[in-house]
């Protein structure tokens, strides 16, 4: 079953990076219980390892080795399939032998090495678009995954793209929805709605951590859905305040269920016949 249902919304959440069993089980039971009202059905995400925190002493995450294995606790306990993020050529194929899809994260979409890598796996990847990208741009990312699994002797797997909004200015992004459709027609991928960083403020939380705000999630990602967008990548935590890295920028996860529920509502309506 292919993670990227092309004509079935489908959710991927979770807490931005891995934190303790606890919680991290606490997310994936409430994503397994929503799971039954996405009609595409809910990925698991989480990060092993923050690479590109702003500051040298921002927490983390627990690394390659203790997030594979929390990884997979969580997908024995939860049974949702997993995703989590790549910095480097050499991570892929390690993360690959444990989670169902690799993502590029958005500063790195353009790094040849790193997307053949996660190719060559022959596992699903997200791709997410660098904030300075044009939407046609996202083509030649797609072009070097597909091609690492040529390469590697592999059939290619499956691949995303996800809009997460561009630079405006300093500090701010801006989400143009005309994305949507332009991704999807140059790269004939589905396009996934990334609502939580779209609303990040890089640069502005105190000490130099990026601020965020999280009061324009929801109206973002109706209109992404309304748009085109295939899929939606929230970040959602019990506790968004206590988050070791993008709180101001994630959905409590209490209020994941009313959003979801109301973004299904308008793709039945805008999307379906």
């Amino acid at each position: 079953m292919t993670p990227f249902p092309d004509q079935r919304l489908f959710l991927s959440a979770g807490p931005c990076q891995l934190e303790d069993d606890a919680l991290n089980l606490r997310v994936a039971d409430a994503l397994a219980r929503l799971a039954e009202r996405v009609p595409g059905g809910v990925i698991f995400k989480a990060s092993f390892d923050k690479a590109n925190r702003s500051n040298v002493d921002g927490v983390r995450g627990p690394g390659l080795e203790a997030g594979l294995a929390a990884l997979d606790r969580v997908r024995t306990a939860s049974g949702l399939p997993i995703l989590t993020d790549v910095h480097e050529a050499g991570q892929c194929a390690v993360a690959a032998s444990v989670v169902d899809v690799l993502q590029i994260p958005a500063f790195l979409c353009r790094q040849t090495d790193l997307l053949l890598a996660a190719g060559a796996t022959g596992k699903a990847v997200n791709v997410k678009k660098g904030q300075w990208m044009h939407p046609e741009g996202m083509l030649g990312a797609v072009r070097k995954v597909e091609g690492g699994a040529v390469l590697a002797g592999r059939t290619v797997g499956d691949v995303a793209v996800t809009e997460r909004g561009t630079f405006f200015g300093y500090g701010d992004l801006v989400v143009d929805m005309r994305a949507f459709a332009r991704m999807r027609a140059a790269c004939n991928v589905p396009v996934i709605f990334d609502a939580t960083h779209s609303v990040q403020q890089p640069g502005k939380g105190q000490g130099g951590a990026s601020g965020g705000a999280r009061e324009f999630i929801p109206p973002l990602t109706f209109a992404a859905v309304a748009a085109g967008a295939q899929g939606l990548f929230l970040e959602t935590h019990p506790t968004p305040a206590t988050a070791p890295s993008d709180g101001p920028n994630m959905i409590p996860l209490d209020d994941l269920p009313a959003l979801i529920d109301r973004a299904v509502d308008i793709w039945d309506r805008t999307v379906r016949p």
